[in-house]
């Protein structure tokens, strides 16, 4: 039996969410300029996304693709990086579609050059019928943020008599989150060799497995993912119990 084939016949983890680091330390070790790491790590990411749902039979990836914290770079970069963003996700709808992927994005759009706002939007209403994967993109999206406009809702939603201050639990919250329908990750991969989670789904990954890789992210393969996804199905969760506890 493979190695691809041992993993899917065990435990599969139900969401698996990837810190995509290293692009332009890629780059500079190459000489190129930095936007060149930038669309070689696009390139992994289709490949991985591709992998994911038709070779392991993941139903949920998530891809952190800019953070709140990324626009204080060059803004040469940064422009660059929105016009990527856009092809990327335009260029993918149509095979979404066809494939039952169902693209979401976790972020506050609204900073996002319009082009790129209207694509996002086009693509998550076309493909809002895919019902085999979900691909979430955090874009514009922090963690941190992400509590804090939870709160703010429920705090309005207080407010206005549409919810009491005692009902007011992890589930509320959760729902209020940028990432509500999307359960929880049970594993977050960072590569580049950085081991933090560096403000990304800060409450959503409270019990996730963490594994990191000194591959930077252009360099990260499908049998990378394998092998995370197999290091992942040798640890016990236990969620602060004494057993172990299937997810």
């Amino acid at each position: 039996m493979t190695t691809l084939e041992r993993i899917r016949a065990e435990r599969l983890p139900e969401h698996v969410a990837l810190i995509m680091d290293g692009n332009g330390r890629w780059a500079k070790a190459r000489g190129l300029p930095r936007t060149a790491g930038h669309r070689a790590g696009s390139t992994a990411a289709e490949w991985l996304v591709r992998f994911a749902g038709e070779r392991i039979g993941l139903k949920n990836v998530t891809l952190f693709a800019f953070s709140s914290e990324n626009w204080s770079r060059p803004q040469e970069e940064v422009d660059f990086l929105m016009e990527l963003l856009r092809e990327f996700i335009d260029e993918k709808i149509g095979e979404f579609v066809e494939k039952g992927t169902r693209l979401l994005v976790a972020g506050d759009i609204g900073r996002l050059p319009g082009p790129l706002q209207e694509t996002v939007e086009r693509a998550v209403r076309e493909t809002e019928g895919g019902d085999r994967m979900t691909v979430t993109v955090a874009l514009n999206y922090g963690g941190r943020q992400d509590i804090v406009q939870a709160c703010a809702r429920i705090a309005h939603e207080v407010a206005e008599g549409r919810l009491s201050a005692d009902d007011v639990d992890e589930t509320v919250v959760s729902s209020r989150l940028l990432t509500n329908g999307v359960p929880d990750p049970d594993l977050v991969i960072r590569t580049s060799g950085e081991r933090r989670v560096s403000n990304f789904l800060l409450w959503q990954s409270a019990y996730s497995e963490l594994y990191f890789t000194h591959k930077c992210w252009p360099d990260f393969t499908p049998a990378d993912l394998v092998l995370a996804i197999e290091d992942f199905q040798h640890r016990e969760r236990r969620y602060g119990g004494l057993e172990e506890r299937v997810s």
